[in-house]
């Protein structure tokens, strides 16, 4: 094993333990989602939905087309593999960590819950919202709001202190997501959603946070300190420290120098996971979502791709520089490009509003991109695609796309807000 990486080395090694080190399957059902889902170890939400959610997306990116309905099945479906909580930011993880989860859960509790916190500070509404859910199974917001302000079960309530009280209730564990309609969650108290026997399982903070710098580990294959923390969210760096102290005593990590991973003068520490592979080369293609583990820190990903990367769906128009909601594009090792995508249903056409290139595009990006412009086309169910006027690849993918339909820049999006404030604040 080696003592050193490379650059480029060390790019194919994380993007391997990503999934993107093997050919995309024929076929794709339950199998492919799952193992992609526990190679991932946890699926980010956001509810920006201007081309496609961001969840559906990284199974795009290492699957190819496959079925949106099938993915529902799984993270929404009763009783299903999967549940949401607090894991990175709001995301699916395997409903049997739940417990895994625990430290979390009373850290936040320890944060709000106490006798000056917000809960002791509305709590009337907050036992009000655990009769409803004790009373009446999982609910959805529109129907626990139908109540709150009709006050058919109890008084008039301020509709965003219950809303509140409902997500820190989720914060705390109390309660836990049933599901989604659309993209509405049914809240229901925990133990109406998760199995019992989970439940009652708890995991002590310390090999919790081993288990989860273990995972981050194998996800992302080589990695430094911040990463490891960054993975799972965790804060408490002396404790990520032990973990790792403690996974290169078991023979699960060993350290390694980088070469570029550079921290002033000194090189930056970084771990490999002892059962990392590092490819001769990666022949892939993908559009990555803003929150696919490859890129969602962006510390990490400037530092394995030379890739400087924001969302500019919070930046006025006027001031943009790639668009409203830019994808990283990757082909072979490297991030070549960002592309800004909108799904126009109406006229079953997928918009690529700019197209950029980064520095490191190869010569034949414009074809790569181009195929998986026409896939998630496909996979949208989209007819066609049309190329905007705006950014430095337009005349390379129009000139390597002669069906592709043109059409003028737009310069205005719907606003975008956190899927949730509270927890994004809490976060």
């Amino acid at each position: 094993m080696k003592d050193t990486l490379s650059a480029a080395e060390a790019r194919r090694v994380a993007l391997a333990a990503q999934g993107f080190g093997r050919p995309r399957p024929r076929v794709v059902g339950t199998r492919q989602l799952n193992l992609t889902a526990a190679r991932m170890g946890v699926t980010q939400i956001d509810s920006v939905n201007v081309f496609a959610r961001s969840h559906y997306m990284p199974y795009f990116a290492r699957l190819g087309s496959y079925d949106p309905a099938a993915l529902d099945r799984l993270l929404f479906g009763r009783r299903g593999p999967y549940v949401e909580y607090w894991a990175h930011v709001a995301a699916f993880i395997p409903i049997e960590d739940w417990g895994l989860w625990r430290f979390r859960m009373d850290d936040m509790r320890a944060k709000y819950g106490g006798p000056d916190g917000w809960l002791a500070q509305n709590a009337a509404t907050v036992e009000w919202v655990r009769a409803e859910l004790a009373a009446r199974g999982p609910l959805r917001p529109a129907q626990i709001e139908t109540d709150a302000h009709r006050g058919r079960r109890g008084p008039w309530w301020d509709w965003n202190v219950v809303k509140a009280a409902l997500e820190y209730l989720f914060m705390f564990g109390e309660v836990a997501i049933a599901g989604r309609r659309g993209f509405e969650r049914r809240y229901g108290l925990a133990e109406h959603v998760i199995p019992a026997d989970v439940l009652e399982r708890t995991v002590p903070r310390s090999d919790a946070i081993r288990e989860l710098v273990r995972r981050a580990a194998r996800s992302y294959g080589v990695a430094s300190a911040a990463d490891l923390a960054d993975y799972y969210r965790l804060r408490d760096r002396p404790a990520v420290m032990t973990a790792v102290h403690e996974l290169v005593d078991q023979g699960e990590l060993r350290p390694v120098r980088v070469v570029g991973w550079d921290r002033g003068a000194r090189p930056l520490p970084a771990w490999l996971h002892t059962d990392a592979v590092i490819p001769r080369a990666l022949e892939t293609a993908a559009l990555l979502s803003p929150f696919d583990p490859v890129v969602w820190f962006r510390d990490r990903a400037e530092r394995l791709f030379d890739f400087e990367y924001r969302i500019e769906i919070y930046t006025p128009a006027p001031r943009r520089v790639f668009g409203y909601y830019s994808l990283p594009v990757l082909v072979g090792d490297a991030i070549v490009g960002r592309i800004d995508l909108k799904a126009d249903r109406a006229s079953s056409t997928l918009l690529v509003q700019s197209a950029w290139w980064e520095h490191s595009a190869p010569r034949a990006a414009a074809e790569r991109v181009a195929d998986e412009l026409r896939l998630a086309a496909h996979w949208q169910g989209l007819d066609r695609v049309s190329l905007s006027t705006w950014g430095d690849a337009v005349p390379d993918l129009a000139r390597v796309m002669p069906d592709a339909g043109r059409h003028e820049r737009v310069t205005t999006e719907p606003a975008a807000a956190p899927e949730d404030e509270a927890l994004e604040e809490a976060s």
